[in-house]
């Protein structure tokens, strides 16, 4: 298998080569006389692995290697060339042990290795899909084929409802409890805290702060101090005022109604825990009109404190359960995306239990998403909120494989800014053409033909003929957004679904994962044709954005890693999942998860030095070597275990507010105290504006 696996590499760097790609790939220079600059040292570091992986096939593998070697024992650059050679012994352990643990894969590497030996004459699509064939087979066979294949993706994820909800929401702004996530970074390193809108104790506290190590990485955190238009949070909060004002207009709220919003705070940098709640609650205080918005705002300390205070408490009173506090620590917002996305769901059911019993669902948005109101009537005939009273949300039906599925969560549809005039159906992620250049990792990974091919069969299909009607029969979700999205205070309770909280990219797909052990019914996401929203945050969040780019790129190989592991330790039989998963979300679980985020890395850092972005290719190999490796070895040794420990939290937490409700109900003296500690405490993050009410009710 190695040889065959080498024969391979050797052929892909060949014919990028041969299409006008790295020249350095084939013709490395080991021995330039002088000194090389940062950048070109560790493209030539990166090259090295490249060439190595080829084995005897290429005539500077064994120089290579030797170089690698070397650079390992030097001071500066020790830790990146062993974290190379790390990768190489990695990636030769996983192709060696295919044939025994997956010997379809192996012989799809097989095939692939006698086709290009053969040297046929092949378009650059047909190329492209010959190495898909292994390293990415769920993107091959959509190219020209578009149609029947979302056809076929629909008929799959097709369900025959057998049982509607006979009690549907009926009043959305009373009923559901919004939610979202503030993620806070530091301001750019090219701004001047002097020039920024903060008071001066804050702008002290931040030059501390700078000198710390960053420890989570968002995709487009707010940099604290960015000005009202740029900030994601107030962008948000100001659209779902609009969006109420439009519902009361329509006559569905009535004058006074409001809305709850609570807002999880998660920061890149530990020592902006003490400033997030200060600089948030002057933000939104700052002449901000949000009149219908009761707005809460948690930050870690408050989620330890509901535990502290009221979770630990009542664990150990009803349920016996000893180190109650620790295993219920699951239950907070500092970390990676997993934890506090699983947060913004959980809470609702905390909120039904101890705060307000006619919250039944909990519906998650992304501030920079909006609710495009007069054109959702205008193309669907409904509002957002008359999306949300859809009888289907927690309906019951048959899947494809006569599986029984609750459709107990809900999921909407994202469309750009720049297309909604276009047309409100405009898929935010189209098929690519098939002529298109492929940069040098796209030839062993591209997600974007998956993708797409999940956002038509799943998020376009409209419920206007017979085979989809939006009443007998609907879509089953499984490619969700990280917005648009909710489940039902029910389903929460039953399932108890969550996210890990190592999970750092697509936090979304990932929280179905833990129901798919061994539940019957099955939990399922309705797609609610028509309920989008429109993403503007390439209108306004630019910077961000473009601040975060290398860690969400290295999240994505991340992804790779975790998800593929997550996926075994809920059954080994990874065919099953990604039967279910594929082709967008079980792309990202993989039979080589190490040997496919590897070489994507490299040819990915290659192309970056190609393109003669040097100093982001620098960012990115010396980022991303240390967070792979980390990646790396948590996935192998304590991925397994964390689930389980995080699996049992969730349970805990869930049996807890079971047992509170249940002493609730019978006039418990013990609930009833608890349930008034829960309220003190959470009355006290409620934003205070001009006139409002401090109380939680």
């Amino acid at each position: 298998m190695i040889d065959t696996f080498q024969t391979v590499v050797y052929k892909l760097l060949e014919l990028l080569e041969s299409n006008d790609s790295p020249q350095v790939i084939t013709n490395p220079n080991f021995s330039i006389a002088g000194d090389r600059t940062a950048g070109e040292t560790l493209r030539l570091i990166n090259t090295t692995f490249l060439i190595a992986l080829c084995g005897d096939h290429h005539p500077a593998a064994s120089e290579a290697r030797e170089y690698l070697q070397r650079k390992s024992r030097a001071d500066q650059w020790g830790e990146i060339a062993g974290f190379y050679l790390e990768a190489i012994l990695a990636i030769e352990n996983e192709i060696s042990l295919l044939s025994a643990n997956n010997p379809q894969t192996a012989s799809r590497l097989d095939q692939l290795a006698r086709q290009i030996e053969q040297g046929k004459d092949n378009t650059p699509q047909q190329l492209v899909e010959l190495f898909w064939s292994f390293f990415h087979p769920e993107a091959t066979g959509i190219w020209g084929q578009e149609e029947s294949r979302i056809a076929a993706l629909r008929d799959k994820r097709k369900i025959r409802i057998t049982e509607s909800n006979l009690n549907p929401l009926t009043d959305p702004a009373r009923q559901v409890l919004f939610t979202s996530n503030a993620l806070l970074t530091l301001p750019s390193e090219n701004t001047s805290l002097d020039e920024l809108n903060i008071d001066a104790s804050l702008r002290k506290e931040l030059t501390k702060v700078r000198q710390e190590a960053q420890i989570y990485w968002y995709d487009h955190p707010i940099q604290i101090g960015v000005e009202p238009e740029k900030n994601e949070v107030l962008y948000g909060l100001i659209g779902l005022q609009e969006a109420l004002d439009y519902e009361l207009q329509q006559g569905h709220l009535n004058e006074g109604d409001q809305l709850t919003c609570l807002l999880s705070v998660s920061v890149t940098h530990t020592g902006l825990h003490s400033l997030a709640r200060e600089y948030l609650t002057t933000e939104l205080q700052r002449g901000h009109s949000l009149p219908d918005l009761r707005i809460f705002v948690f930050t870690e300390d408050n989620c330890q404190d509901l535990i502290r205070e009221v979770l630990a408490p009542a664990a150990r009173h009803y349920l016996g359960a000893e180190n109650a506090e620790e295993k219920l620590h699951v239950f907070g917002v500092d970390g990676a995306y997993g934890r506090h996305y699983t947060f913004l769901k959980a809470i609702a059911a905390l909120w039904n239990v101890l705060i307000e019993p006619q919250i039944k669902a909990t519906f998650k948005i992304d501030l920079d998403q909006v609710f495009p109101q007069e054109v959702l009537r205008e193309s669907t005939g409904m509002s957002a909120f008359e999306h949300l009273k859809s009888p289907l949300w927690g309906a019951l039906g048959l899947d494809s494989n006569d599986q029984t599925v609750e459709l107990g969560m809900i999921a909407g549809a994202l469309v750009n800014e720049d297309d909604i005039q276009r047309d409100l159906f405009t898929p935010d992620v189209s098929f690519p053409p098939s002529d298109r250049d492929f940069s040098l990792d796209e030839w062993v990974f591209f997600s974007q033909l998956p993708q797409a091919l999940t956002t038509e069969a799943e998020m376009m299909t409209r419920y206007d003929n017979d085979e989809f009607d939006g009443q007998n029969s609907c879509i089953q979700r499984v490619h969700v957004t990280g917005g648009t999205n909710g489940i039902l205070v029910e389903s929460l309770k039953r399932f108890r679904p969550f996210t890990p909280s190592f999970i750092g990219r697509a936090e979304d797909q990932a929280y179905i994962l833990s129901t798919m052990a061994d539940s019957d019914p099955k939990l399922g996401y309705l797609h609610q044709s028509g309920l989008i929203m429109r993403h503007d945050k390439q209108a306004f969040a630019q910077e961000a954005i473009q601040a975060a780019q290398v860690g969400k790129l290295i999240g994505d190989y991340e992804r790779i890693l975790y998800f593929s592991a997550y996926a075994r330790a809920i059954n080994h039989d990874l065919h099953l999942i990604k039967d279910y998963l594929d082709p967008f979300t079980g792309s990202f679980i993989s039979y080589i998860p190490t040997t496919l985020t590897l070489l994507r890395f490299a040819l990915k850092a290659e192309a970056l030095f190609e393109a003669g972005q040097y100093q982001l290719g620098e960012e990115f190999i010396d980022l991303g070597s240390q967070r792979i490796s980390q990646a790396m070895e948590f996935a192998n040794t304590r991925l397994e275990r964390q689930y389980q420990l995080e699996r049992g939290g969730w349970a805990l937490y869930y049996e807890t507010l079971l047992a509170l409700e249940k002493g609730l109900h019978e006039g418990d003296p013990f609930a009833e105290d608890l349930r008034q500690k829960a309220k003190t405490l959470v009355s006290e993050l409620k934003i205070q504006f001009e006139n409002s009410s401090s109380s939680s009710d």
